[in-house]
């Protein structure tokens, strides 16, 4: 066949053709070790070279609880073209993902290029791994510098995956977890499976997951005096001090002993009738605390006071916490539970095929954002809209101020073919958990508070992306306002004319002025000025820097536009 097609080809055509294969052979050959797949052109990837994505509000769908609590974003549309969006919106600005894709089991529970990808579909696999790698790449340029993305996956493809990953992301490590999702199991041919896995991709080389909390049983509890090899009080002198006990509690350290001081016994009585308990031993060798006396005093709240069956006083570390295993069982994590049931709890008669429980999704994230009290959020596979409910349920445990981006298109949410995903399940579910609900039994749910704010994608034709016609340019900046008002975080339009238009949120004000024409330039900014606000103000122009500095004032900084938005849709389709 293709000594036919050399054959039919003109001389030049062969060469070309020629040069090409001994190219794919070099490739080939050099990645001896990877993932080779042949890729799957997608309607959607093509539709994005022609077409640029932007954000339209649906104003009645706002939930606005209060205006100092941050605001959430739902988006609905295909997930490829809201990352686009946000690779303008929030590049490097995402501290976690988390997604939980289609597993490709086979089953019809996803679409590619508008068909349903069956068991029999021969190029299955390779679809799946177009889709996310498409994804992926976007999703990447998101991400800080010690972000994270988290991706739920089973057995179907779940080896493919982390091949994937490891090409995308070179410079992180991955950790698979096992998580028991479902205790019954399903059976397979030879196993029933009762687990899935989430893919921890981190950072090489930095500490980044953090400590969880440990139950009853897990505590561990032992004594603060070191034991064994290298624990005498010679191996570390400032690791020996009393430790001052009174009415059977701890009320402070004493100084590191000098080296001339020897206790006569663990426990000395003061003349105040406190007790100075020193780590020495049963036979009278002087040993030394975990902990030195520098640091001692940033645990003191895990420390007990116990009397052993001799009399004599002892400290003990209570341990509560302790790094996440790679396997993770507990009955919180059942997603018939705290999944489906929950689920049809907040919104009945929802059947919604296979949510999340919402205490695997929350775990997943305390991992990562525990510790991050304003955290950005994304997933791009929302679904129910479990992540969204888990970020809210974490802020209100400790006062945090971290904001989720959902990401989800709106198609039939089961089999029966009714209910979009976006309107009658993410939406209704997180709007509920806000505002509060009633129960099965009528009782009434307190709502956890938060803000959302619901916009579609929209397509703005640009004829060609290599080379964008000027009416084109004109045509995105009319269209970006509330592109632009996410991207500065002030979501309320106050003002739209055919010259410029407003916005506010925070405390602060983004501005964009449409025209070639600047003759309205100089009212805007003084209207601008007058409110005393931080204002970001976009000024159309027709190439980079244009008018940088120009009309900047400490108050006012200048940004271009369409020019930098096109550019990140340039480089977008570089990927």
């Amino acid at each position: 066949m293709l000594l036919f097609r050399l054959y039919i080809m003109s001389e030049k055509d062969q060469q070309r053709e020629i040069l090409d294969l001994k190219a794919e052979l070099r490739r080939l050959k050099k990645n001896y070790l990877g993932l080779v797949f042949e890729d799957k052109p997608e309607d959607i990837v093509i539709q994005c070279q022609q077409n640029v994505p932007v954000l339209k509000e649906v104003k009645a769908k706002r939930v606005v609880n209060d205006d100092k609590l941050p605001s959430n974003l739902l988006i609905e549309g295909d997930n490829y073209h809201a990352l686009c969006v946000l690779n303008y919106t929030h590049k490097k600005n995402i501290d976690l993902i988390y997604i939980d894709p289609p597993y490709n089991t086979g089953a019809k529970n996803w679409k590619y290029n508008n068909d349903y990808v069956d068991k029999e579909d021969e190029y299955r696999h390779s679809k799946w791994l177009s889709l996310m790698r498409h994804r992926l790449n976007l999703a990447k340029e998101l991400l800080k510098d010690d972000g994270v993305l988290i991706c739920a996956i089973d057995e179907n493809e779940q080896a493919h995956l982390g091949v994937l990953i490891e090409s995308i992301f070179p410079a992180h490590e991955q950790h698979t977890i096992t998580i028991v999702h479902n205790p019954k199991g399903v059976q397979g041919n030879n196993f029933s499976y009762s687990h899935e896995y989430a893919i921890f991709v981190v950072p090489k080389d930095k500490k980044i997951i953090g400590d969880r909390s440990l139950t009853e049983e897990e505590m561990y509890i032992s004594n603060l005096r070191n034991w064994g090899n290298e624990s005498e009080r010679t191996d570390a002198k400032n690791c020996f001090y009393p430790i001052i006990i009174s009415n059977g509690e701890i009320v402070g350290f004493g100084d590191v002993a000098p080296d001339k001081l020897h206790p006569k016994s663990a426990n000395e009585k003061q003349k105040d009738k406190s007790i100075y308990v020193w780590p020495i031993d049963e036979k009278g060798v002087e040993r030394k605390w975990r902990y030195a006396r520098q640091s001692v005093e940033e645990i003191k709240d895990i420390l007990q006071v116990k009397e052993s069956r001799n009399g004599l006083i002892q400290i003990m570390i209570a341990k509560d916490y302790g790094t996440y295993k790679t396997v993770w069982f507990d009955k919180k994590y059942d997603a018939s539970e705290y999944g489906t049931k929950l689920l049809r709890e907040i919104i009945p008669n929802c059947d919604f095929n296979f949510p999340k429980s919402l205490y695997t999704v929350y775990d997943c994230l305390f991992a990562v954002i525990g510790n991050r009290p304003r955290a950005n959020v994304l997933d791009f596979f929302a679904g129910s809209g479990t992540t969204g409910h888990a970020v809210l349920e974490m802020n209100k445990a400790d006062g945090g101020e971290r904001k989720f981006i959902l990401c989800t298109n709106n198609e039939n949410n089961n089999d029966n073919g009714t209910g979009g995903i976006a309107e009658s399940v993410c939406y209704p579910r997180i709007k509920k958990v806000i505002e509060g609900y009633k129960d099965k039994k009528n009782e009434k749910v307190a709502g956890l508070g938060g803000n959302l704010f619901y916009y579609k994608t929209d397509l703005v034709n640009i004829d060609k992306i290599q080379k964008i016609p000027d009416e084109a340019k004109i045509h995105v900046t009319y269209q970006a306002g509330e592109m632009i008002a996410v991207r500065e975080d002030t979501p309320n339009e106050v003002e739209k004319n055919e010259w410029w238009q407003i916005f506010e949120g925070k405390g602060k004000m983004t501005a964009i002025y449409f025209k070639e024409d600047k003759s309205k330039l100089g009212e805007l900014i003084s209207k601008l000025e007058k409110r005393g606000m931080p204002v970001a103000l976009y000024i159309f122009s027709w190439g980079k820097n244009e008018y940088n500095g120009e009309y900047s004032s400490a108050n006012i900084r200048v940004e271009d536009i369409p020019e930098p938005i096109l550019e990140v849709y340039k480089e977008i389709n570089r990927l």
